[in-house]
């Protein structure tokens, strides 16, 4: 088979119904890729089943709901390549306001989330040989908080996630297996719909904020980059950098 012949690989996206995760499963399908994307539900998308695109609803949070991701990608097409961990919530409160619950909530879908559909994931790419890519979506503000933006608890979820990125990277680099992680400000997406622009633009150094279309490039380029691992792109307007 020639290289213009090969098999398409095939990509999950985790939280793909809109948003980032929307705009990534487009990206990915229009450079030629399989897609298995997964959202709590796909009511209110835009996406609907394809030739190579897949969909499936449940809560990335449970266990269940990882393995029947990684059997549709075998099934529908035959392989596992690279994996986007878009799924995630986030939710401000002061320290002392956050409940065992908000812990759960938070910790079910951004830790549970990942490792669950990373894991196996990881195991398939290791049996097929031929490396992988595994992408997070963290935050600026894990190393860049916010005065009076009280993200404390979340932020344990989102650095969390950046370690373990730094970990699994080592873990399995001569395995040809890249794991790196996109740490966007905020960002113009349905999340914050009922903020105004003025409120979010006064949280970008450059007093603008990033688009959907600006996360996903970043997304696009970790995932082909063959040398980039271990790494966390900032893609927040200069946030991360300090006071403005």
């Amino acid at each position: 088979m020639t290289s213009s012949e090969a098999k398409p690989k095939t990509m999950i996206v985790t939280g793909a119904s809109q948003g980032i995760g929307a705009g990534v499963t487009k990206a990915f399908l229009q450079r030629g890729y399989n897609v298995v994307a997964n959202s709590l539900n796909f009511a209110n998308s835009t996406l609907a089943p394809a030739e190579r695109l897949a969909l499936v609803e449940g809560n990335i949070g449970e266990a269940s709901t990882a393995s029947k991701i990684a059997a549709t990608a075998m099934s529908a097409f035959g392989s596992i390549d690279s994996v986007v961990n878009n799924a995630g919530i986030f939710f401000t409160k002061p320290f002392t306001d956050y409940t065992a619950h908000d812990f759960e909530r938070l910790s079910e879908t951004n830790l549970q989330g990942y490792i669950y559909i990373t894991q196996l994931a990881v195991k398939q790419m290791l049996a097929q040989k031929t490396g992988g890519s595994v992408i997070s979506i963290t935050s600026a503000m894990v190393e860049h908080p916010i005065a009076g933006v009280n993200a404390s608890v979340a932020m344990i979820t989102k650095g969390g996630l950046e370690a373990i990125t730094r970990s699994l990277a080592m873990e399995y680099a001569k395995e040809g297996i890249r794991f790196n992680a996109v740490a966007p400000g905020v960002v113009d997406t349905p999340m914050h719909a009922k903020d105004s622009r003025e409120s979010l633009e006064s949280l970008s150094p450059m007093g603008i904020i990033p688009e959907t279309e600006d996360i996903v490039e970043a997304v696009v380029y970790l995932t082909e980059a063959r040398f980039v691992t271990g790494e966390v792109l900032h893609v927040d307007a200069g946030m991360h950098n300090g006071k403005w």
